[in-house]
């Protein structure tokens, strides 16, 4: 018989070593949670129950419920219930927090009623790794996902959703409604029993039919036009596959590209980057504290307007651009084969011919230029690939030199997007497989805020471990 190595007898009594700090190691990352929230000032930063009430029950301080939370995001374990468990039966929190064994509606009060002292500390986070001398390069990658909430598909209603569902029930009510004069003409009590269950089912899909007519009133009044029931902040979002969406929430990240640390993030629940990139540049600039960064997004981050607001803010944007409409469908010219030359303030065809600004109408309100020749394109060899119109209009807004400007950028930066991708990618990727398949457990912006928070302080912590290591984060930390 093959010889095992052999557990120790349950029945046999034995000591524990005296210490919990025998259990610990001194590379845990326990330790590290620890030093940070003990150089943490919890009274500046916002949470309250610092200073203790000097009457009444004593609670616990904010200190040991941010360990027990920071523990818990950081081994996937978001869930207050969870956590009551684990500090019950886990060795490294009975170490962390002292053998203290709160109950989770503590626990859960307590992220709950602290959110934006928790993005405070997730701040502060970064603060410590900018006086580490960590964001020298001065670029940040951004980008954008969508992330599930707790409102089911079927609980969140936009004008579409609603006009189809209406459609459906009609379709059964019709449908019902044959059976019932099929069963009318039938004389047995087999016959009776099913005219008695499709009238049922007919009073049923009436019922729904009442609901989804007063569900399209609200959604019509909605500022929106969407209305979700489980959580109304949630909101539906299109995703990259074709036919899908996700009800939920667009989170927002900045990442240090030679580290690739979270330097900033935002949660909202507008379902469009266009709009993020100003202010998720100055959110990462004012927290690397450099005077200037460059920002590398992609094609979902394209806006004119953004770009434009960007001069003069130090925010340097790097995204590849978006043509609203393209001819090479029909085999002809698009824009980009037009060379602009600001010396003289003209285009240069594919045939070579010069397009010039034409004149200003006095009565013209757009400040947009237009140009084009009179004169060579009725003649033009080119015309059929050009335009079917008379004359070929290349039209020019205001901005339009940043956005050329930003072009001669990424021409000099072939693998800007390459960069992009695997800076900003990965972290998106790590905390969706933290999170699971319900990254957020709590309603409403403000709170799922405080969650991604949290999300964002342990993946960064875990990021400076591999960095620096246990020992001389925690040296770090405390120097």
């Amino acid at each position: 018989m093959k010889r095992f190595i052999e557990g120790a007898d349950r029945g046999q009594a034995s000591l524990l070593p005296a210490s919990l700090e025998d259990y610990v190691g001194e590379d845990n990352s326990v330790r590290v949670i620890d030093a940070f929230i003990d150089e943490l000032d919890l009274g500046g930063l916002g949470f309250s129950g610092v200073v203790p009430e000097a009457t009444g029950r004593p609670g616990y301080h904010p200190a040991t419920l941010l360990k027990l939370y920071l523990y818990g995001y950081l081994n996937r374990i978001q869930s207050s219930r969870r956590l009551e468990r684990e500090s019950q039966r886990n060795i490294e929190l009975m170490w962390l927090v002292g053998r203290l064994m709160p109950d989770f509606k503590t626990i859960a009060d307590f992220r709950r009623d602290n959110g934006s002292a928790i993005q405070a500390a997730c701040a502060q986070f970064i603060v410590l790794c900018r006086e580490l001398n960590l964001f020298t390069r001065a670029l940040i990658a951004i980008g954008g996902s969508k992330f599930k909430g707790v409102n089911n598909r079927d609980k969140n209603f936009t004008v579409h959703k609603v006009k189809k569902r209406i459609e459906q029930v009609e379709a059964s009510i019709v449908r019902y409604l044959t059976a019932l004069e099929r069963a009318d003409r039938q004389d047995n009590e087999v016959a009776e029993a099913k005219t008695e269950q499709i009238t049922e089912k007919i009073e049923g899909l009436r019922r729904q039919m009442r609901a989804f007519k007063a569900m399209e009133q609200e959604v019509e009044a909605a500022p929106d036009k969407q209305v979700s029931l489980t959580d109304a902040d949630a909101r539906s979002m299109a995703t990259s596959g074709k036919g899908t969406g996700t009800v939920g929430y667009n989170v927002q990240l900045a990442v240090d590209a030679s580290h690739h640390l979270i330097v900033a993030h935002e949660v909202s629940n507008a379902g469009s980057d266009r709009a993020q990139l100003t202010p998720m540049g100055h959110k990462a600039r004012e927290a690397i504290g450099c005077p200037e960064v460059t920002v590398l997004a992609d094609k979902g981050y394209y806006n004119r307007d953004e770009v434009v607001a960007c001069e003069g803010t130090g925010i340097v944007p790097l995204i590849p651009k978006t043509h609203a409409f393209d001819n090479t469908g029909h085999g002809r010219f698009t824009t980009t084969d037009f060379a602009y030359d600001a010396e003289h303030d003209r285009y240069t065809c594919p045939a070579g011919k010069h397009l010039t600004k034409g004149k200003v109408r006095s009565d013209r309100r757009q400040a947009t230029d237009i140009y084009r020749n009179l004169t060579a394109c009725p003649t033009c060899p080119l015309k059929p690939r050009c335009t079917p119109e008379r004359h070929k209009r290349v039209k020019r807004m205001p901005g339009e030199e940043l956005l050329e400007q930003m072009q001669a950028r990424l021409e000099h930066m072939p693998n800007a997007m390459a960069i992009r991708r695997e800076t900003v990618e990965h972290p998106f990727a790590t905390l969706k497989a933290w999170t699971g398949t319900t990254p957020f457990l709590m309603k409403r912006l403000k709170n799922v805020r405080t969650e991604m928070a949290m999300s964002v302080l342990a993946y960064n912590l875990k990021r400076m471990i591999n960095i620096f290591g246990t020992k001389r984060l925690i040296s770090a930390i405390t120097s």
